[in-house]
């Protein structure tokens, strides 16, 4: 200390200055660099042991950059133990672009395992897409069953009428597994469930009879299997099983029965125009009769003033007009007759 007094103080002012400013840098290099090694020296160790080859000057850049390198490091140490080949570049970008880095490597090396081919890349892609990777990894894995028609929606049974007019209420049960090549992009489960239940209905619609599908109902599944349902879509179906089905109402008797009733109201509609119409053909010969009387009452108006004009102008005489009233009191008196008759035999 004696010494290093000694030399400053027969330094000059200026050389004293440089270094005090050189002895405080090196002490806050020395400082910065101790807070380095300790804070990426393990995890550069750790790497270093596990072949991960990540650097300290990699460690410091994603600490620049505001990436978690802890746990980068021990997803690229995790991948790398399980023979997948990755870059620190890779996780790195797919965890700034917002990805969920532990689940997609998580997925890539479940499928690594099971022997199936998914690139990181691919794996990325999917997770960024908004999939669930490591889900659709274990599905394609372990296939799973899905309910159709889908009871969340509300429906329990897929309703279909066969041709002899029986209805079937059946529910299926579809196994499926991931594609992992058309999980960007494909259809989902909907599309599935909404493809099988039409085709299922077509099938059974196309049955001659309900008997036959009863006895067979794994014909109704096999029909349906053959028909390419999954094209597009993210899924593989690997078997439909028809898990219920049972006879409903008979929609033929129904629709027959509602058809009577139908043409029985339109019978009844043409019966009541046909009476209308009769009816009103009565009152208008009623009214046609009543005239012609009045026609009559008219005419016989008529006999006393002919008669009266025959007087005046001298055409009959006294004689002739008595011989005329006697043939009317004749007329008159057998009309009577007539008529009395008639009475005294309904009375009896």
């Amino acid at each position: 200390m004696i010494n290093a007094n000694v030399l400053l103080a027969e330094m000059t002012p200026e050389t004293r200055t440089f270094v005090l400013i050189a002895l405080a840098v090196f002490v806050l290099v020395g400082i910065f660099m101790m807070i380095v090694f300790f804070s990426f020296v393990r995890l550069w160790i750790q790497s270093l042991l596990t072949n991960a080859k990540i650097s300290i000057p990699d460690l410091i850049g994603m600490k620049l950059r505001n990436v978690d390198y802890n746990m980068i490091v021990k997803q690229k140490i995790a991948m790398i133990q399980a023979g997948v080949k990755v870059t620190t570049q890779d996780l790195e970008s797919h965890y700034l672009a917002r990805g969920n880095v532990p689940k997609t490597s998580t997925a890539v090396i479940a499928a690594h395992k099971a022997s199936m081919d998914l690139p990181w890349k691919t794996a990325a892609a999917i997770d960024l897409a908004g999939r669930d990777v490591l889900d659709a990894v274990r599905t394609s894995v372990n296939p799973k069953v899905i309910d159709c028609p889908d009871p969340s929606k509300g429906r329990s049974s897929l309703d279909a009428v066969c041709r002899n007019g029986i209805q079937l209420r059946c529910r299926a049960r579809v196994t499926v597994r991931t594609k992992l090549e058309r999980l960007v992009g494909g259809a989902t489960e909907e599309t599935i469930i909404a493809r099988v239940g039409e085709g299922i209905v077509k099938a059974i619609g196309s049955a001659e009879d309900h008997r036959a599908v009863l006895a067979n109902p794994n014909l109704i599944s096999q029909t349906v299997l053959h028909n390419a349902l999954d094209a597009q879509t993210a899924y593989e179906i690997v078997s439909i099983d028809i898990a219920d089905i049972e006879v409903g109402e008979n929609i033929g008797a129904k629709l027959q029965a509602e058809q009577a009733a139908a043409d029985l109201r339109v019978a009844q509609a043409e019966a009541e125009k046909r009476r209308a119409a009769a009816v009103a053909r009565e009152q208008e010969m009623l009214a046609l009769v009543q005239e012609n009387r009045a026609k009559v009452v008219l005419a016989e108006a008529d006999v006393p003033l002919a008669i009266a004009g025959a007087f005046r102008d001298g055409r009959i005489g006294i004689e002739e007009y008595y011989n005329l009233k006697n043939v009317q009191a004749d007329t008159a008196m057998r009309s009577s007759l007539s008529g009395g008759t008639q009475e005294n035999g309904a009375a009896k």
